[in-house]
């Protein structure tokens, strides 16, 4: 019986462990050949071992999968532009990028040191920038309007919904979903799709969160393991995920959500430049309400 993924080649980033691995493993069931990255640090992001790339790639091959490693940093330029050129040497082509590989340092933001703020953006916002500027010039080069390139990239709840003790790795996640809008919009001429998942999953790195620093989502018993995200993925980098691009999917448990896209819930209008009083006795009723309304100063019209 064929694979979902049969004939696909797909590049994971931290794809050693955690989601990235589980990914992986479905992934490989699926038919995929792949390139897995992984720097093998620990959570913090320090140090780095390629042994955890190299031990999933073994067990994929030893399986009867295919499968190469790469322990580069994925913080690098070079390290996005070796993973694609290796996956069309070895491949002769690229049809997924899968961006999971993250880290966590966190802090309230009144403790927030710089080189903990630089790390963390590094890693997951620039980090999905180095593989997806290389894919996107493959694919662009293509010039296959009809193909079903897929990008999934990894947001989190902790950016959706804020997240006290990380406001490093939340603004990053928000970038992310930002960078997942302007890539579904600018690729989709091409054949390529763009999507995000945002996991409430447990994890390696949210193992290290401190209780004081926890915002109740990353322990609850919705809370998704690894192999609970592999599905999802799995999909959306599928031919039969063509329809559903620049959105973001939630995944806790056995449970899939779709997030709305942002748009204006609540509008108040002036025909002149706001006087301070106005505004503010107008915004207090408008914003602060429960419903949908629309408040309009005298003298304002609009067709």
């Amino acid at each position: 019986m064929a694979g979902w993924l049969d004939g696909k080649v797909a590049i994971i980033t931290g794809g050693g462990n955690g989601i990235g691995a589980a990914i992986a493993r479905k992934f490989a069931d699926e038919g995929a050949k792949l390139i897995i990255n992984d720097l093998g640090a620990s959570p913090d992001g320090v140090g780095d071992d390629e042994g955890p790339a190299k031990v999933m790639a073994e067990e994929i091959i030893a399986k009867g999968g295919s499968a190469q490693y790469d322990g580069g940093d994925i913080s690098k330029f070079e390290t996005g532009e070796r993973l694609v050129a290796k996956a069309i040497d070895a491949y002769g082509r690229l049809d997924v990028l899968v961006n999971v590989a993250g880290i966590l340092r966190d802090r309230m933001i009144f403790n927030l040191e710089e080189k903990d703020w630089d790390a963390v953006i590094n890693v997951h916002l620039k980090g999905h920038y180095n593989t997806i500027r290389p894919a996107a010039a493959y694919w662009r080069g293509q010039r296959n309007p009809n193909a079903n390139y897929r990008i999934i990239n990894f947001s989190s709840i902790a950016g959706l919904h804020g997240s006290a003790g990380q406001p490093n790795y939340a603004a990053a996640k928000m970038g992310i979903v930002g960078l997942t809008y302007s890539t579904a919009n600018a690729l989709s001429k091409y054949g390529v799709t763009t999507n995000a998942i945002s996991p409430r999953a447990a994890s390696r790195l949210t193992a290290i969160i401190p209780d004081h620093l926890r915002t109740g989502n990353e322990s609850t018993e919705e809370t998704a393991g690894a192999r609970h995200i592999a599905p999802m993925a799995t999909y959306l980098a599928s031919d039969r995920s063509g329809w559903l691009n620049g959105r973001v999917v939630g995944v806790r448990g056995n449970s899939v959500e779709l997030y709305n896209i942002p748009e204006p819930i609540r509008e108040i209008s002036s025909a002149e430049d706001w006087d301070l009083e106005t505004l503010a006795e107008m915004a207090e009723r408008s914003f602060a309400s429960p419903a949908k309304v629309k408040l309009v100063a005298p003298g304002f019209e609009r067709d």
